[in-house]
Formats: structure tokens, sequence, C-alpha cells
């Protein structure tokens, strides 16, 4: 899941050495927090954050073939 999300932010920003994804294990879930540059915010999460929207969707489905629940924030 690290490597999917990190994929996906890196083709989205102009600084890709700035994407750093953090695995929390908080009990049943698996929390993943993405951080990017500053000026690359927007570009990750998106117009009314359909981004960020559809960045999660694929995260989830594909935790969803592991039987693992997922949430990702945007830091």
């Amino acid at each position: 899941m690290k490597q999917l999300i990190e994929l996906i932010a890196k083709s989205l920003v102009d600084n890709p050495a700035m994407v750093i994804v953090n695995e929390k294990n908080d009990g049943e879930t698996l929390v993943y927090e993405l951080s990017v540059a500053d000026d690359d915010m927007g570009k990750v999460i998106g117009k009314q954050g359909r981004i960020a929207k559809a960045l999660r969707t694929v995260v989830k489905a594909a935790a969803a073939r592991e039987y693992k629940k997922v949430i990702v924030d945007i830091i």
C-alpha cells in the first residue's frame, strides 16, 4: 500500500522528492499519512477534493483485496 500511495503522489506533484508516506497501525486499521511540499498540496487534493477522493478510493480497493481497512490522511 505504501508504495502505491507514493507512486500515485509522486506522479502528481512537481517535487517528488518531498513526498513522504508514514504508516501507522491503529489496531485493526492501517493509517497512511501523506505529506507533500506546500506548493504541491493543491495538486494532491484537487478541485473540491476530487483527486484526494480518487486516491483514497484506489487505496481502499487495493486494501479490500487483502481484507484490510485503510485510511489515507493528507498532511
